[in-house]
């Protein structure tokens, strides 16, 4: 980068920050918001405060330190307000490549030691794949084929926490939150973003959220089109079948009692051979991505629903070649005349929320946070959030042929002997 491209990436980073500092209520938050982005765009091993300190102010470090972690931990600035700015500034540059697709719903695990971090219990992490100590967070993420951002960030807070007055007040929980499953805060998000009128796309989540009805009708209540996973035990009616029972209830206890229910993975291994269609979907960095799908127009059980009420919508299912069983199945409200490859592409555009938690965790330290109290974990996951919109931007403004620099900022000298705290390099 030549440093007339770079003056360029600093004006427009200037422009970027001064947007963000309009929500923030005090003009003395503006020097550490500019700091606070800048450490975390910056190269290095950790982007907790310490370390953030000393790239960003090696003559201060000490002051630095104070002044960045009175920001992200004490100051009452909104998350909600900053991140409602960042989507303000980034979607233009997002929808450059085409307008918003989807609304991708997903939670993201932070392994932790001890019980004193809000949130913290041992439950199922994503980031290792089995049942850990961790903290986890559910987004909500607007995207189309070439981004995505989250505007919508919330800690899921277990039973534990919700009961236990002493490390709520000791973590700074505010006192109206109330206990909500995971799928209960992805429908409120998905309702704020209703509510904020963001350019509509279709809601994209995999099972863990699919299997939830209460999550499925809530958007459909609120006009929001869904592609969502679903296990394969979830009672469907297949096509040419209904519900024959008039005027009342599905049976709460199971519905085996039901005429013509069956589950979607049965109804998958009865499917005939011409069912199955092979679909590309998207190029990958080497060629096609494809594979084996089938679908279906299904009435879904749903003991919340009267039989006569319930709507057809899409069976997704994928079978890949040289697999002994389908693998992957989706429910879909859709259009009904929707073409096969595009049902197949959008259940296979959630790739972007994991594209979004690696690089938010990877190159903006979105885990790095070493705090323990409820507004340090949103504040430094709201900056996290917007130091990658302006990489986002960034991006969008270079042609698709010309490289990509991740960090557009030269980092400082650090101190001689600097070891961040967390390093595996500090004594």
């Amino acid at each position: 980068m030549n440093r007339k491209s770079e003056e360029k990436v600093e004006a427009r980073f200037v422009a970027y920050v001064a947007g963000l500092a309009s929500v923030l209520g005090h003009a003395d938050r503006i020097s550490p918001l500019r700091d606070y982005c800048t450490g975390l765009m910056l190269p290095g091993e950790r982007k907790s405060v310490e370390p953030m300190a000393a790239k960003t102010a090696p003559a201060r470090t000490a002051a630095q330190h104070q002044s960045l972690l009175h920001f992200v931990g004490v100051a009452t600035w909104s998350d909600e307000k900053v991140l409602a700015k960042v989507r303000e500034m980034v979607l233009p540059a997002m929808e450059r490549r085409g307008p918003i697709e989807a609304w991708i719903i997903d939670d993201t695990g932070f392994p932790k030691q001890g019980k004193h971090s809000v949130g913290v219990q041992h439950q199922y992490c994503g980031q290792l794949g089995k049942e850990a100590n961790c903290q986890v967070a559910v987004s909500l993420s607007i995207a189309n084929h070439s981004a995505s951002v989250p505007v919508a960030y919330r800690l899921y807070l277990p039973k534990e926490w919700i009961k236990d007055k002493a490390r709520r007040a000791k973590a700074g929980v505010p006192r109206d939150i109330v206990f909500k499953t995971k799928p209960e805060i992805a429908l409120e998000q998905i309702r704020g973003a209703c509510e904020a009128g963001l350019p509509r796309g279709v809601a994209l989540m995999d099972a863990a959220y699919g299997v939830d009805s209460r999550l499925r009708t809530g958007m459909t209540a609120l006009g929001v089109t869904y592609v969502v996973g679903i296990q394969p035990k979830i009672l469907v009616w297949p096509p040419g079948t209904g519900p024959k029972r008039r005027g009342r209830p599905l049976n709460n206890t199971g519905r085996r009692d039901e005429p013509d229910l069956i589950s979607t993975k049965r109804l998958a291994n009865d499917l005939p051979k011409h069912a199955w269609q092979t679909i590309r979907w998207r190029e990958g960095s080497a060629e096609w991505l494809s594979s084996r799908f089938a679908r279906v127009r299904v009435r879904v059980a749903h003991s919340q629903f009267l039989p006569e009420l319930l709507s057809e919508e899409w069976l997704l299912i994928e079978w890949p070649a040289g697999e002994a069983a389908p693998t992957k199945y989706w429910l879909s409200t859709l259009p009904a005349n929707i073409s096969f490859r595009e049902l197949v592409d959008f259940a296979k555009l959630r790739w972007r929320i994991e594209r979004d938690y690696l690089e938010l965790k990877q190159e903006v330290g979105l885990g790095h946070y070493e705090g323990r109290g409820w507004r340090g974990f949103h504040h430094h996951a709201t900056m996290c959030i917007a130091a990658y919109g302006f990489l986002i931007s960034e991006r969008e403004t270079i042609p698709p042929s010309a490289p990509r620099c991740t960090t557009p900022f030269q980092t400082s000298a650090l101190p001689e002997g600097y070891r961040p705290r967390g390093s595996p390099l500090a004594a």
